[in-house]
Formats: C-alpha cells, structure tokens, sequence
C-alpha cells in the first residue's frame, strides 16, 4: 500500500466508491481507508475486507427495511414471558418454530387460548425471528385487513391488495376472535381460507392468533 492519504485524498476515493453505488457510510468507509492504509494491506485483503463491509451494510439495510414494512411492534422480551400464565404453555413446542421449519414446509400455525395469555407476543417473537432468518414478514390483525378488503371498490381492487398479504414469506393475523362488524364476519371465513389454502400457489406461510380453533392449522396452546 502507499503512504497514508491525506483527509481529502480520503474524501475523493469515498466519493468515488459512494458513486460506484457502495452503501456504506462515508465516515466508516473514510475510517477503514485510514486503518488500511496504516496497516499496509495487500490488494486482496483490501477488496476482502471492503466486500465484508459493504455486504454488512447491505444485510442491516435489508433487514431495517423489512423490519419496517413488516409492522410488527416492540414485543416484551422472550426472557421475560411467563410460561406458567395462566396454565403451562407447551414452550418446547413453541420453541421448535423458532427453527422457522414450518415456513420452509409451507405450514400453518395456530397460536390459541384466552386472553391475556401471550398470544401476540410469542406470534411477534416468532415473525421476528422469520426477519432474522432472512424472511419476508407482514403482522397485523384479522380485523384490520378484513377492513381494508372491505373498502376496495371492485374485486379486481381487492385481488391486487390481497396480493401484499399473500407475497410475504410469513403472514401473521393477530386477534382472530375479533371482528368488528357482521359483513366483515361473513367474510372472515373466506379470507382466511384464501390465507390458509394459497400455499400450495405463493410461498407464504400465515400464522393466527385467537381464541378459537381452525380446522387443518398446527395448534400451539
């Protein structure tokens, strides 16, 4: 390597790799040009290191953005729920999806049981887990989507937003005991025979939650 560049010497060569479309940012891509330079490194340990940067970049945007799009929340931490409340919950059984197996064999989860028992927070726990394996997520409630099927004003308008609860690889419908009104509880069933049933034809895997029990979905109570 030559001589340490001088900060504006620095500065172009940022500016120039930030134009070639490299993520990174330019005070950590300035920082690693420094230390690089101090420690002499060859040419290929130079382009190793800048790719593992520049791929860590990449993979905490991907994940920020999906983060945000999936609209999961801030659940209460894992280490901190309650497995004996209000009666013990199968934490084994839980546990085994964190391994996201049942998304890669295209099955469904039911997360059933009484309120006020951890539903949603185990279901949110495990559609972070889903981002971390790399995973498409959209969470939200039964009622809420069967609300915006509702106000779509033509079944070509309702196929194409159907489409953004089919297209993530994990669906997550929380709360679906409750509905709002009766036009959204005379379609609830067909929603989620959609939901459930669309598999076979989208990589999507839905996961619910709710008090009751849905015919053909693994259960974990």
């Amino acid at each position: 390597m030559s001589e340490p560049q001088e900060p504006g010497e620095s500065r172009d060569v940022v500016g120039r790799m930030r134009a070639l479309g490299l993520r990174t940012d330019p005070d950590a891509l300035a920082a690693w040009l420094r230390d690089a330079h101090r420690q002499r490194l060859g040419p290929t340990e130079t382009v190793e290191q800048l790719i593992a940067m520049e791929r860590r970049t990449r993979e905490a945007n991907n994940l920020a953005q999906r983060t945000r799009l999936a609209m999961i929340g801030t659940p209460k931490p894992l280490d901190r729920f309650d497995w004996q409340h209000p009666r013990s919950i199968d934490r084994a059984r839980y546990e085994s999806l964190l391994s996201m197996d049942f998304l890669r064999t295209g099955e469904n989860v039911l997360l059933r049981g009484p309120s006020g028992v951890g539903k949603t927070t185990l279901a949110q726990h495990l559609a972070l887990g889903a981002l971390a394996a790399g995973k498409t997520v959209r969470f939200g409630t039964l009622s809420t989507a069967m609300a915006d099927l509702l106000k779509q004003e033509s079944v070509p308008a309702t196929e194409r937003r159907l489409k953004r609860y089919l297209l993530p690889d994990l669906l997550v419908l929380d709360s679906c005991a409750v509905l709002g009104n009766v036009e959204s509880r005379s379609l609830e069933p067909r929603f989620v025979g959609v939901v459930a049933h669309s598999t076979p034809h989208c990589p999507g895997s839905p996961e619910l939650t709710g008090r009751r029990a849905t015919p053909g979905w693994r259960c974990s109570t």
